[in-house]
């Protein structure tokens, strides 16, 4: 049976479709659309008791989390053993399943940051990004009379506190590409980058950007598999236009 990814539209699961069309390998989408307040629909809860995206199933696997899905992280043979979980199961999935060697990176320096960035996006950088979103639709959800004073608070408190912890995750991630052409060094992609396609691409549309994170994005956009994501994952905010 090919792997289903559970896609949702303006979402992190298009990271793992531009991953899925690297890898070349047989799976289906399977499409949901946010609701007008921008949750995800209900459908997705029968998938995945959170009921978020990304979730792929592989036969009898069903898998949340970006980093799990895409990375490249070995098994540990002692939770093996005590789990009794099968190899797929007990390490981080599809890179490590399905890769046959490729997308992984062939040097120490190279692994560390591999592991470091598939784990940062969502780990340090994504709170932020998701929090400044946060602060710009609370207004809106306030009542009418008071809407002036919410975004007053909120602007304020962007301001002071969400904008600089974005600056300097933006240095950070600008510093790393102005000495590296992919996030683990190396002549093409890696876990690390599939984990940190979205959180670029928010960098750009949120005018973060240098030029080192701006040759980065142009350079993913120029791939034949990120093209085909494009194509096939329907509406995507979030695609950068330099």
């Amino acid at each position: 049976m090919p792997i289903v990814l559970h896609h949702l539209n303006n979402s992190r699961s298009q990271r793992i479709l531009w991953l899925l069309e690297e890898l070349g390998v047989p799976y289906e989408i399977t499409n949901y659309q946010r609701l007008p307040n921008q949750q995800a629909p209900p459908e997705l809860i029968k998938v995945h008791p959170l009921g978020k995206s990304p979730v792929i199933t592989d036969g009898d696997v069903t898998i949340a989390e970006s980093g799990a899905i895409i990375g490249t992280r070995p098994p540990d043979p002692l939770q093996m053993n005590l789990y009794g979980c099968s190899f797929s199961i007990c390490t981080e999935y599809l890179i490590k399943k399905y890769g046959d060697g490729k997308f992984s990176p062939d040097t120490e320096i190279g692994r560390v940051n591999d592991l470091y960035f598939l784990h940062y996006a969502e780990g340090s950088v994504m709170p932020p990004l998701v929090n400044k979103l946060i602060f710009s639709m609370a207004p809106n959800e306030a009542p009418w009379f008071i809407r002036p004073l919410v975004r007053m608070i909120m602007n304020r408190m962007s301001t002071g506190f969400i904008e600089p912890e974005i600056q300097k995750h933006a240095d950070l991630v600008e510093s790393h590409l102005s000495k590296n052409d992919w996030f683990a060094g190396g002549s093409g992609p890696t876990a690390a980058d599939f984990s940190m396609a979205m959180v670029i691409e928010v960098f750009v549309m949120l005018g973060y950007a240098g030029p080192g994170i701006k040759a980065h994005v142009e350079k993913v956009k120029a791939r034949p598999a990120w093209q085909s994501a494009m194509d096939k994952g329907g509406e995507y905010m979030y695609a950068s236009k330099l």
